[in-house]
């Protein structure tokens, strides 16, 4: 079976490459009302986390953000396939960093920095931008596909040029590997932990919410830097990314502190525009344990 279907996926890469942003986005207005309307891809979950989270808000603002996400996650996911084709130039015109400096002076220092983001607006481009953008090498955790020859495409591809990805099953080994150089250790970190048995546990939009302390722990150990990675949408199909200092002694810090201080910043970007976060992903499916407090 995976020899018939990676081509067939391949040539349908190919074909969507050679497409203009203008008619990916009419492509995707009609993904929309299929999602939307038709298929009502996970509108439970949607409803339920905006519902959850907003509670000031009413049925008719909860629906308006709604039918806006699900919007945007269809720009979101057409803009991921555009990202297999698009040149440098492209991409650095829609996915424009705004003051990289203060983070190519850490480069300067020889300093690796853990770079933190969330689901929020387009977070496919940002590890490919970054490696046109900054100094840093950026490199990428992801989970390994099942089909072999789509998981050595996707590593072709999106570790191509200064870019590196690595398993996460592998992260410990990772950042051991590259101690010494000074990368940019990119981790989408918001997603519900797999297990909440080592997770930490904090308010975050109105809920008690299992958080991965993946980044804090790799931080507190190597003492890298953590800068927070803001992405804004500025119009369709173009995003702006400004860096955040979240902590530049990782070392000295308390527990929980640094990612107490990432979700806190992230909550906010969210309350501002929520229609751009992924609420389809099923985030508060455990209930907090009676000796698991939060953090505050």
């Amino acid at each position: 079976m995976d020899k018939i279907t990676f081509p067939i996926i391949r040539f349908c890469i190919f074909l969507f490459g050679l497409l203009p942003f203008r008619v990916i986005y009419m492509i995707s207005d009609f993904v929309f009302l299929l999602v939307y309307y038709i298929i009502r891809y996970r509108k439970k979950v949607v409803y339920k986390n905006l519902a959850s989270s907003f509670p000031e808000k009413s049925k008719k603002e909860i629906n308006k953000i709604a039918r806006q996400f699900y919007h945007h996650f269809c720009d979101v996911f057409m803009e991921s396939g555009k990202s297999f084709s698009m040149s440098e130039m492209a991409l650095c015109e829609r996915y424009r960093f705004l003051n990289p400096g203060w983070v190519d002076a850490l480069y300067d220092q020889g300093k690796p920095v853990v770079c933190v983001a969330g689901h929020f607006n387009n977070w496919e481009w940002g590890g490919i931008a970054a490696g046109i953008q900054m100094k840093h090498r950026p490199l990428g955790f992801y989970k390994p596909l099942t089909n072999k020859a789509m998981n050595d495409f996707l590593l072709q591809s999106r570790a191509s040029g200064r870019a590196i990805l690595a398993s996460i099953s592998k992260t410990a080994e990772t950042f051991q590997a590259y101690r010494d150089e000074p990368v940019a250790f990119y981790m989408i970190a918001d997603q519900r932990p797999s297990s909440v048995r080592f997770a930490y546990w904090m308010k975050f939009l109105n809920q008690d919410t299992p958080v991965l302390n993946g980044p804090e722990k790799y931080a507190r150990i190597y003492n890298y830097p953590v800068i927070y990675a803001d992405v804004q949408k500025v119009k369709r199909g173009y995003y702006t990314v400004e860096f955040l200092m979240v902590e530049a002694e990782p070392a000295n810090s308390k527990t929980g502190e640094i990612t107490r201080k990432f979700m806190q910043i992230l909550e906010e970007k969210i309350i501002k525009t929520p229609q751009y976060y992924l609420w389809s992903h099923n985030r508060w499916k455990f209930t907090r344990p009676a000796n698991k407090q939060l953090i505050s």
